[in-house]
């Protein structure tokens, strides 16, 4: 999350004049013209995700919803970010989190949204058959560690399992922290594009200076692993790009913010192995 992002977020008001069974409609209102309390920064729009009604402590709604807004970095500068959100809901009162005393478990840490079915899409759908009884969904970074670890196992299981599993795929290059990972993910589409999709897993093998933005010293290395003749003009592509802020879009309408984040079957998977008790 950016800085504005975490200004913007850290703006919430714990009070809501509304009635219990709150509506969206009511949600997005508050959000608009009273949450945020700060001169530097408009709301421009909010897009409601989904809700739900907790069992667990009961009485509370969540609401999760995409916060647009207008952040003035400086008098001549203004940011346009976008900002998940989770805010809780009960008897005429918002919160931004609720944490059982009993255990100190933040329930904003606990909860997302269910999936939009729409990602499902057979553009996306690296290995195993589309009609497979069960779907993995992936938003991933080639230099993530954990993303090293657990992608291209789960990758072998879809494979092995195709009947099993259909696994579909998100770029999401987590920049900040690995800016080498936009001009791999980059190499990635154009082979994914051409249905390489073994070589696109085994790029998470690539051993890289996380920090490395020189895209020369990465595609030689690249080129040379694979026997490929990538070019800058390649990775800069128009469509290319076009790709990746696409899949960035469907991580932020999803409230994805780290990676690997992990879906089964439209639910969110926290411990990233969840698909391991359907393998035979």
């Amino acid at each position: 999350m950016s800085l504005m992002s975490k200004l913007l977020s850290a703006t919430l008001i714990a009070t809501l004049s509304l009635s219990a069974g709150t509506s969206e409609a009511e949600v997005k209102d508050y959000i608009q013209n009273h949450m945020v309390n700060n001169s530097r920064i408009k709301v421009t729009g909010v897009d409601m995700i989904s809700k739900k009604e907790l069992d667990n402590p009961k009485g509370w709604e969540v609401f999760f919803v995409n916060i647009h807004a207008d952040v003035k970095k400086t008098p001549t500068i203004t940011d346009r970010v976008t900002v998940p959100e989770t805010i809780f809901v009960k008897d005429g009162f918002a919160v931004p989190t609720l944490i059982d005393m009993k255990t100190g478990k933040d329930l904003k840490a606990q909860l997302k949204p269910d999936l939009d079915p729409k990602l499902y899409d057979d553009k996306h759908l690296f290995a195993g058959n589309k009609d497979a009884q069960h779907k993995i969904l992936i938003f991933s970074d080639p230099q993530c560690p954990f993303c090293k670890e657990i992608v291209p196992k789960i990758y072998k299981a879809v494979k092995e399992n195709p009947k099993t599993f259909a696994l579909y795929y998100y770029h999401m290059p987590l920049l900040r922290i690995h800016p080498v990972s936009d001009a791999i993910a980059r190499v990635m589409l154009i082979e994914q594009s051409k249905g390489h999709f073994d070589r696109v897993i085994d790029m998470y093998s690539l051993e890289f200076n996380p920090q490395e933005r020189n895209a020369t010293k990465i595609l030689d290395k690249i080129n040379k692993k694979y026997g490929l003749n990538i070019t800058e003009k390649d990775i800069d592509a128009q469509e290319i790009a076009d790709e990746l802020k696409h899949d960035q879009a469907m991580a932020t309408k999803s409230m994805v913010a780290g990676t690997p984040t992990i879906y089964l079957d439209g639910k969110w998977d926290k411990k990233r192995d969840s698909y391991k008790k359907f393998l035979k």
